[in-house]
């Protein structure tokens, strides 16, 4: 009976622990997202193109997809806001475990084991802005999944910092029914790479 309340106390003090910091890091980058409209903005791009792609006559998808130029254009100059004015937390503040389970100050524990989310949300910024370009002249509809991939990977690595890896993954696998593995391999190729290169893919 000492044994198993032991364990108890144990694993509810590890509960505390694990929420406070989770907290810590949703705030943190809470204050610096609460400043932008980049969450709304990114909901009603992929919307719109969820929209356009539905859309049998060709004239309305193109009209749809010429609409959401705008908001593409908003997106991108918050994004680079957004990863700019990151980019001046402190380092020991932005780390990323890489362990896949959730463990309290694991960037302290393992610095070996992390990345660094400043240089993430550059990568992320500079990969959308790039796919809204659409520079190699592809298809709507080509440009529409890459930016709607480029976005996801964007989710997965906020969430990634504020909670683990695995709850990350699960999340985009609930919410958008496809794997992490699934949005990386659709990224743009230079995303993926520069992505891979710091986080491990």
């Amino acid at each position: 009976m000492d044994i198993f309340m032991l364990a108890m106390l144990v694993a509810i003090a590890a509960h505390m622990l694990k929420s406070k910091y989770q907290r810590g890091r949703i705030a943190l980058l809470g204050s610096h997202l609460g400043k932008y409209q980049i969450e709304k903005l990114m909901e009603t791009l992929t919307e719109g193109y969820m929209r356009a792609l539905g859309e049998s006559d060709g004239q309305r998808r193109e009209q749809i997809f010429n609409l959401l130029g705008t908001t593409e254009a908003s997106l991108c100059d918050q994004l680079n806001r957004f990863s700019a004015e990151f980019s001046k937390v402190d380092e020991a503040e932005a780390r990323v475990s890489k362990l896949p389970l959730a463990i309290p100050y694991a960037d302290k524990i393992f610095p070996a084991a992390t990345f660094d989310l400043r240089k993430a949300l550059a990568i992320h910024a500079q990969g959308i802005a790039e796919a809204a370009r659409n520079g190699d002249n592809r298809s709507p509809k080509a440009k529409a999944f890459t930016v709607s991939a480029e976005l996801f990977l964007l989710q997965h690595t906020c969430h990634w910092f504020c909670k683990s890896k695995t709850v990350a993954s699960a999340r985009m696998l609930g919410r958008q029914k496809t794997s992490y593995e699934q949005v990386v391999n659709a990224v743009a190729p230079e995303t993926r790479k520069a992505y891979c290169a710091l986080a491990g893919c």
